[in-house]
Order: C-alpha cells, then sequence, then structure tokens
C-alpha cells in the first residue's frame, strides 16, 4: 500500500505494509508546520521522509512529533527527526520516563531487535487533556492509559470532521508493559465519547465513518473490559 490522504492536510505516510514491517501507523498532519503522530521503529526514516516528499511538502517543516506511547514501534524513528528537524517530541510524563532512561523491556526494544538510546522529550505531558495550538491546528492530546501507563490519543477537528488517532486501542496488554485493563476500559470510553467521524488506529489503519470507528472500539471492549 502506498502513502494515503486521510482528509485534506492529514496523512498516513508510514506503517507495517508502507515502510518497514515493523513500524506502526504512522500519520503527518500539515497545520502549516508539520506535526508526527509517531514515528516508527527507526529503520525507515528515509522512506517517510521521502513520502513526505512525494506529498509536495518540506519535510523542514516538521515541528513536532506527537509519541502516543513508549513502544519501539512508535518511537524509534524519533532521535532521527528531532536530530535532522529540530523537531520537538511530545509525550506523557509516565511513557517519557521510560524513553528518557532508555529502558528496552517497555520500551519492547528487545522485542523487535532494535537498540535504542535514551530520548530526551521536550513537552512532557501531565494533563489529563492537553490542548496544543501547533501552526492552523488545535491538537488535544488525551491521557488514555491501559496499554502503556502512559499512552496518549489525540483528535483533531479538521474539515468539519473529528479525527482521532487511537494509537494501539487492540493492545496487546502485558504485565511486563505495564498494561492495565480497568483503565484501558475507561480509556476507551472516553474515546467512544468523542464520537470521532474518523479513526486513524496504531496498526490497522484507518476507520470512517463515525459508526464504524465506535464499532471498532466496542469490539475490543467486548473482548478486553473490565
Amino acid at each position: 500500500m502506498a502513502f494515503q490522504c486521510i482528509v485534506p492536510h492529514v496523512y498516513q505516510i508510514g506503517g507495517s505494509d508502507i515502510t518497514d514491517p515493523r513500524d506502526c501507523s504512522i500519520y503527518l498532519i500539515d497545520a502549516d508546520e508539520l506535526i508526527l503522530i509517531d514515528t516508527g521503529a527507526g529503520a525507515s526514516v528515509n522512506k517517510i521522509v521521502n513520502n513526505i516528499e512525494r506529498l509536495g511538502l518540506d519535510p523542514y517543516r516538521i515541528s513536532t512529533l506527537i509519541l502516543t506511547h513508549c513502544h519501539i514501534d512508535h518511537i524509534g524513528g524519533a532521535h532521527f527527526f528531532k536530530s535532522k528537524y529540530s523537531a520537538k517530541a511530545i509525550m506523557h510524563e509516565l511513557d517519557a520516563d521510560v524513553v528518557e532512561r532508555g529502558d528496552t523491556v517497555m520500551t519492547a526494544a528487545y522485542w523487535y531487535g532494535v537498540h535504542f538510546l535514551p530520548l530526551p522529550v521536550d513537552v512532557i505531558i501531565k494533563e489529563e487533556e492537553k490542548h496544543l495550538t501547533l501552526g492552523t491546528y488545535e491538537i488535544i492530546c488525551l491521557y488514555t492509559p491501559g496499554h502503556t501507563p502512559g499512552s496518549l490519543s489525540v483528535y483533531t477537528d479538521i474539515e468539519g470532521k473529528r479525527i482521532l488517532f487511537g494509537q494501539d486501542i487492540h493492545g496487546p496488554f502485558m504485565k511486563e508493559f505495564g498494561s492495565d485493563l480497568k483503565a484501558w476500559t475507561t480509556s476507551m470510553k472516553k474515546l467512544i465519547a468523542l464520537e470521532a467521524d474518523i479513526l486513524c488506529e496504531g496498526h490497522f489503519g484507518v476507520y470512517q465513518p463515525r459508526e464504524k470507528v465506535k464499532e471498532y472500539i466496542e469490539r475490543y471492549l467486548d473482548e478486553y473490559g473490565e
């Protein structure tokens, strides 16, 4: 699959079937400045940049990396984007601690066979809901623990559509990752309440319209919810 435009100014530019089998789904928001939602496992950064350029966009406009949680398939490329483009990394404080100390277990780096160095995080979120003005859009980071202690979901309203970046709704849920199914259940109910029109999920692509988004989340609540 090639990269795709989801709505004007929002693109999927990476993923396991786009850039590298180890990558999560990687999304780009063009808000005059460029915002990356996750960065893949690290080996595919040149492919990600190439996809940005193929969209006619300048990767030197990348200002912000919103890292939804601490797993290597979501954060591994962040060193590159911080170094080359001076992009600022944003995370919730509980998962930021994991990447700043280079924890190879909690980041699952050892699972993927990826060497991971400690990553400085520029903006640490402590609130339940953090509103960020990035370029022309308001981007909301919502604290949604469960998959990991510091998982974030991200949403914004563009072109009359509410777009939810709900990474790794499906899990997995493992003790060594600090997973918490009770917290996750509460988090998923928060996401349903957003009534998003489009869900950009962490590994399984894009779901729309609103009814399909709700159905997708409820499917996992039926399976894992407490």
